[in-house]
């Protein structure tokens, strides 16, 4: 029985679905201005691992993730998400480019990464920019039932008329304007646009000028922006994920992933919004990961920790030992990435390939185990995990039945089973590189030392014969001055 952290209820709670045999979850997805790090890869590798858990079980999983293309602002980072710059339209600036080939550009980059990473992929990935009707509708059920006010830059949800805004959070602790100048305009500062215009009052561009005597120099023409009731606009960073989450999931569904970042702003303004819209409960679970440190301090450009995918595979780093390395720390405990650590858990990693490399096929092994062995070793597995993803057990009880000393066709046979929720691709990858370099497995190294020894004792016959196995389970022999060459048919 799976039992999980709610960040809702503060407190690890029996999983039960809203249906019976299937689950919807929804995970906050990156904003593809930029390329995402290894902290971003965390949560989503505990979004997967959480999906993988869940049909383990025995559950059908509708996964949803967002791609935010749009209406993401820089404000965010000093703690009020409704001012400054579109991040896009800010790395169009930049980078000369526009803003919808900086999303095609960074979103394929996001998923070569998602991809090598062996991340499943999601039932839909949604981007903000093709979900802008569904946006708007939502804004508009809003304004209808009276939560939301006009101000000169846009259209804001009135977090004093939804009396349980911020339960998900620890917003009694922040205090508003701390970082940031406040706006004026709000009637509260936690309240938070829905709907921004692209110039004050939603005019125009050329209606701006006009009305300003501003010259196009000095105001730069947005690229991404659409017709509203409201003006000539784009939607707020919170809303797309409410509108997309409960389009493809419904309302209500059973679980939302995201990083600890998330659970003090946007995710209170996603319950705010969907449920003052809808007046039902907008999502059961509330499953967050932690951060991720870099020798012990917090990622950022300017202390030049910010690393990616590309930068680790630049030093020679299987991206599958970053997976190996997440799997080492309980999602809800900050993890603590170092080079040493990458480098032990790459040797830990290939030690393990290697090893099955030389493991005999499952189907071949007809070893005696006693009873109930890896019955046990899977269920230990399984009870691991399903005790909120603890995925450090996991991986100990994976090491057990790889270091046990039964027969290793039935413990491949384990193996893979436990490899389908940890996904490091063991059983493609020792399959490549038994292949690749030839290794054989130690059933046929066997065989091939009985033939050998039966030929010394001029039992030939009886070497035929072996000779003839081992060409039926898909190798070829040749004598050879060296002594018998082996190679996979």
């Amino acid at each position: 029985m799976l039992k999980l952290y709610n960040s809702l209820s503060k407190k690890v709670e029996e999983f039960k679905p809203i249906h019976s045999l299937q689950v919807g979850m929804y995970t906050c997805g990156p904003t593809v201005y930029s390329f995402a790090h290894i902290g971003n890869f965390r949560t989503y590798t505990t979004a997967d691992i959480l999906k993988r858990v869940l049909e383990y079980d025995g559950y059908e999983v509708t996964y949803i993730m967002n791609l935010t293309d749009v209406g993401h602002l820089t404000g965010d980072n000093l703690g009020d998400a409704d001012l400054g710059e579109d991040r896009m339209e800010k790395a169009a600036k930049k980078e000369g480019k526009t803003a919808w080939e900086i999303s095609e550009f960074y979103s394929d980059i996001f998923l070569k990464d998602y991809e090598k990473l062996n991340l499943e992929k999601p039932e839909k990935f949604t981007k903000a920019t093709d979900h802008i009707k569904e946006q708007i509708e939502l804004v508009k059920r809003l304004e209808e039932k009276g939560f939301t006010y006009r101000t000169s830059d846009g259209i804001y949800f009135d977090t004093v008329k939804f009396p349980r805004y911020g339960e998900l959070s620890n917003l009694d602790k922040i205090k508003a304007g701390a970082r940031v100048e406040i706006n004026p305009e709000k009637k509260n500062q936690r309240d938070f646009a829905l709907w921004k215009f692209s110039y004050p009052e939603g005019v125009t561009y050329k209606e701006y000028l006009a009305k300003t005597k501003k010259t196009p120099e000095e105001v730069s023409k947005r690229q991404m922006e659409w017709k509203s009731p409201w003006g000539i606009g784009f939607p707020g960073w919170h809303i797309e994920c409410s509108a997309m989450s409960m389009k493809y999931l419904g309302d209500p569904f059973d679980i939302h992933t995201g990083g600890v970042d998330l659970k003090e702003t946007h995710h209170p303004n996603e319950i705010a919004q969907a449920e003052a819209a809808t007046g039902k409960k907008f999502v059961n679970y509330w499953v967050h990961g932690a951060f991720i440190l870099v020798n012990g301090e917090r990622m950022s450009k300017s202390k030049g920790n910010l690393y990616t995918v590309y930068d680790l595979e630049k030093e020679g780093y299987d991206v599958l030992a970053l997976r190996y390395l997440y799997l080492q720390t309980h999602y809800r405990q900050e993890m603590n990435f170092t080079f040493d650590a990458l480098d032990a858990a790459q040797n830990a990693y290939k030690k393990l390939i290697l090893d099955v490399c030389r493991w005999e096929d499952p189907s071949v092994s007809q070893g005696r185990v006693p009873a109930g062995v890896f019955e046990d070793f899977e269920k230990r597995f399984g009870d691991a995990l399903n005790d909120d993803l603890n995925t450090p057990q996991a991986l100990a009880v994976m090491w057990e039945v790889v270091k046990s000393p039964y027969p290793s066709g039935p413990k491949l046979r384990t193996l893979f089973k436990m490899d389908k929720v940890l996904g490091l691709n063991i059983q493609a990858l020792s399959h490549q590189i038994r292949n690749a370099q030839n290794i054989m497995p130690g059933y046929i190294q066997q065989l091939v030392e009985e033939r050998q020894h039966l030929r010394k004792l001029r039992k030939f016959n009886a070497a035929d014969q072996i000779r003839a196995k081992i060409e039926k389970l898909g190798y070829e022999l040749e004598d050879t001055k060296k002594g018998p060459k082996i190679t996979k048919k």
